[in-house]
Order: structure tokens, then C-alpha cells, then sequence
């Protein structure tokens, strides 16, 4: 039995966490500690701990940037201590908040006049965005229905099955039908015409995603939008869209500026993107923008006189950091629209070389597209031995974290590995990656059991020869493979 050793004086004046009891000791689970640490304890502990973490740069799983300039870290560091809902203690901050606001509308073509100000908001995350859109849908489809005396507690929404879980959040929490329309193999995102079928007087809004988590494709918005002003003229309805461009609608602009998907489409009211993800910024920024002041009913908007001064605030939250609102900022000024534009063309060739490789393993099919979000989803050709599940998981050891999921409802069959190119995602990491794919593979093979890869290369051989128009039968082209397996074991033999 080993006694712990009792404290002396000199653990008091020790500066090294290694010889003192911090080091023996387990750090608290569950209960606050009765007695205080020294600081450089404390760090030292957690910081161990959190070297079990993934490393964020070969966490290609997420969207989320991981990686920003040292500049604009000190920034984040310098406003650490503001808290964002304090506007008249931190006007500067809210400027700067409604600078962005500004930018990013015009980025999405908004209809606003040089100098007039954007209606939109800062929020954590597109899960907020997408929450604050979708009440002011419902509220404003509420007062409509209740102005016609007509029945307003039955409110849906349409979406595809592709759409990211805080849809199916906001139904829930706000009791709003959610109206999915299934995907097909082949078809990974939402279709126009089914969607506008399922449109009724009670839809509140149709939700296309520019940029489908499962594969990065982009919905066809402008079908949606022609498709459902035609409905919208025949039923005398007026059905609105929001589009979700968590991962899109940062990339779009630079990389298709011709695409219609924001607002030149006059059904688009409201538009969400991340700052987090192709804004490149930190966790913790999202984005809401709404089409005019007509499209965020006035009765969600809050007044507050908390601490001085009038403060109009449209969030699920109340106070929050402005960290991550001062690195947007940082990012839309330093970078400018040639710096985005350039950042976005190298995640889409880094995309493409990564497509290309894996192609020529002859292991894969690529269910990604070239024109969307620069993501390469790919999925076995075989999975008779192993499957996508098993390359993830052997990926780890390599220390790379690579999704594997199965595709959404109405092709859930389908399994898919996904690798998200990020900005600080670079040619070479990619040529790394798949040399550890291969490498995979290579593992792999070599424990599937030899009479199965035989059967399969005898099955491979026998196609080829049927393919090349000799006609054999299955039983002749057997008793040939037998045939030059023993004559070269003859030659061995008699060598």
C-alpha cells in the first residue's frame, strides 16, 4: 500500500507543478475543491488534460475556422472583457456590429440605398440566425391570419431531410409542423417541385440550404423562388423563402457571383450565414439578415432601458462577448472582397486535388459536387469487407477526424465519409490526407481473408474475360486461372 507523502514546507515555495502534490493528485470531478491551487497548477493540469483533445486544424469534420491572424488574436484578447448588450457603455463595438450588418447585406444584394442602414443582427451561431428568421415568419404569418380572422395555431414549414438539426430545434421548441421533403440516391437535397407541392395557406416559409451539410451542394433557390411565385399566383398566397447559408454564404458571392440565390430572388425575405465558418472566424458569430423592416414584425423587436440608454435587441440571449464581433469585422475590412475571393478559389482547388486523388484509387464514388461549398463527400465502392465507418475510425490513428454518417431519409442506405476544406486546410495537408487513405486501404486489404480476394480476383478476371468478348462460362474460365496457377508452380519448381 503506498501512503501519500504528507506536505512539507518546501511545497510552498516549489514552483514546479511536477514535484509538488498538484501532480499526485486527481483533479475534481464533481464536488468544488475545499482548498485553493496555485495558479500555475491549474494551468498546468488543464492544459495536460486538453492534449488529449483532436488538433483543431485535422478536425476535418467541421466547418468551423480554427485558425485566424495574430493581429487580429490580440484584438479578440483586447475585447475579451466586453459584454456585447452594454451599447451605450460600448458604442464603438455596436458601430462596428452594425458595420457588418451593413456589409454583409449588400453582399447578399439587399435592395438598400447607399447610405441606408441594414436590418439584421450578431448572433452566436446560425442555430440562433435560424431561430430569429423563423419567429419572425410565424409572427408575421400569425398577424396576417389573425387580420382575415382565419385560424393561426396550425403553422408548417417546408425543408429538405438534408437540413441541419436546429430545424428541426426551432420546430419543436416554437410548435411549428416541419415538412421534410425526402432526398433519393443520386438527389442529396431538397427538390423544388416537391417542396412547393407540400406548400399550403398554413407554410410560414420554405427553407432552401445554400450548401447541404451531408455533401456542400447548393439547392436550386431560383427554381424555388420561380416555382413558388407561380403557386403564390394561382392561390393568391404569399409564401416567403429563407435561405440557409450557414456554410454558403460566404462562399457564393466570390466564387458564383452570377448565381441568384439571395436577395434578387423577391420570395427571399431573410438570410442566415456563420462568421464562424467560411467568414472565418472563430466559434461563437453567426448572422441574420432580413429583405426590409417590413419582414421583422416590430413586436419581436425589444426596448430596453437597462443601463442608460434605449437599446432595441431582437436575440434569444441577453448578454454575450464581442470578441468574435470585432474579429468579423477584422476579417471584412483586412481581407476585403479580393482576399475572400482568393481564400475561397484555393479551398476549391485544394477540394478538387483531394476529389482527383481519391478518384484514382478506384475505391470511391464522389457524391460531393464541383459547384458548392468545398466539401469531397465520397462513399465505397465495396463494402463487402469494411466500410466507411472503419476508414474513419483507422483515420484517428493517423490523427485525422474524419466523419462518416449515413446519408439523410430516402437514402439513408448510403454511407458517407465527409472532408470539409477549410481555409487553413493546405495542399500539402491534402496530399498527406490521402496518402493516409491509402494507407488505410492498404491495412484494410490486408485483412480481408485470402479465399475471399481470390474468389473476387478469380470474379474480376472472369468479367474481364466476358467483357472482352470471349465467351466462357464461369466453370471453363475457372478451370483456366487453375490451369496458370499450376504450370507456374511447375516452373518454380523446376527452376
Amino acid at each position: 500500500m503506498v501512503f501519500p507523502k504528507p506536505p512539507s514546507e518546501s511545497d510552498l515555495f516549489l514552483h514546479s507543478n511536477f514535484a509538488s502534490r498538484y501532480a499526485r493528485d486527481s483533479l475534481p470531478r464533481f464536488s468544488m475543491p475545499e482548498n485553493s491551487m496555485p495558479k500555475e497548477s491549474a494551468y498546468q493540469n488543464i492544459h495536460d488534460e486538453l492534449q488529449l483533445d483532436a488538433n483543431p486544424k485535422l478536425n476535418l469534420a467541421s466547418f468551423v475556422t480554427t485558425s485566424m491572424e495574430e493581429e487580429c488574436n490580440k484584438l479578440i484578447m483586447e475585447s475579451i472583457n466586453k459584454n456585447y448588450v452594454d451599447m451605450d457603455e460600448y458604442p464603438v463595438t455596436t458601430d462596428l456590429h452594425n458595420r457588418c450588418v451593413n456589409m454583409i447585406a449588400r453582399l447578399f444584394n439587399a435592395q438598400i440605398g447607399e447610405n441606408e442602414t441594414a436590418i439584421g443582427a450578431g448572433t452566436v451561431g446560425s442555430s440562433e440566425a435560424i431561430m430569429l428568421a423563423g419567429l419572425a415568419f410565424k409572427k408575421k404569418w400569425q398577424n396576417k391570419r389573425k387580420a382575415e380572422g382565419k385560424p393561426y395555431d396550425k403553422p408548417n414549414m417546408v425543408t429538405g431531410a438534408n437540413v441541419q438539426v436546429c430545424w428541426e430545434k426551432f420546430a419543436r421548441y416554437f410548435e411549428v409542423e416541419l415538412r421534410e421533403v425526402k432526398v433519393r440516391e443520386g438527389y442529396y437535397v431538397m427538390d423544388p417541385v416537391k417542396a412547393v407541392e407540400m406548400v399550403d395557406e398554413n407554410t410560414i416559409c420554405v427553407a432552401a440550404i445554400l450548401g447541404s451539410t451531408y455533401n456542400g451542394e447548393f439547392e436550386d433557390v431560383k427554381l424555388l423562388n420561380d416555382l413558388l411565385l407561380e403557386k403564390n399566383k394561382q392561390t393568391g398566397w404569399d409564401t416567403p423563402i429563407h435561405v440557409d447559408a450557414a456554410s454558403g454564404g460566404f462562399i457564393a458571392p466570390f466564387l458564383y457571383p452570377e448565381l441568384e440565390w439571395d436577395f434578387r430572388l423577391p420570395l427571399v425575405k431573410s438570410i442566415n450565414v456563420s462568421g464562424h465558418k467560411y467568414g472565418l472566424v472563430y466559434a461563437g458569430i453567426g448572422w441574420v439578415i432580413w429583405r426590409s423592416k417590413e419582414d421583422l414584425p416590430e413586436d419581436l423587436v425589444f426596448h430596453i432601458n437597462y443601463l442608460g440608454a434605449d437599446q432595441p435587441t431582437f436575440t434569444l440571449n441577453f448578454s454575450k462577448g464581442s470578441s468574435q464581433i470585432i474579429a468579423q469585422y477584422y476579417q471584412l475590412i483586412r481581407l476585403g472582397q479580393e482576399g475572400y475571393r482568393s481564400i475561397m478559389e484555393n479551398c476549391r482547388e485544394n477540394a478538387m486535388v483531394l476529389k482527383e486523388h481519391l478518384e484514382e484509387t478506384g475505391c470511391f464514388n464522389i457524391l460531393s459536387k464541383d459547384n458548392g461549398v468545398p466539401v469531397v463527400a465520397f462513399s465505397l465502392k465495396d463494402r463487402s469487407h469494411y466500410d466507411e465507418f472503419k476508414i474513419s475510425e483507422m483515420l484517428r490513428r493517423h490523427g485525422w477526424i474524419v466523419p462518416a454518417y449515413p446519408m439523410p431519409p430516402g437514402a439513408q442506405h448510403i454511407n458517407v465519409l465527409r472532408v470539409v476544406i477549410r481555409a487553413e486546410f493546405s495542399r500539402t495537408l491534402a496530399e498527406r490526407l490521402v496518402l493516409d487513405i491509402k494507407n488505410v486501404l492498404h491495412e484494410l486489404e490486408k485483412h480481408v481473408p485470402k479465399h475471399t480476394a481470390k474468389v473476387n480476383n478469380n470474379i474480376k478476371e472472369e468479367k474481364d474475360l466476358v467483357e472482352s468478348g470471349i465467351k466462357k462460362t464461369a466453370l471453363e474460365a475457372q478451370k483456366e486461372i487453375i490451369a496458370q496457377e499450376s504450370n507456374k508452380r511447375q516452373k518454380i519448381m523446376a527452376a
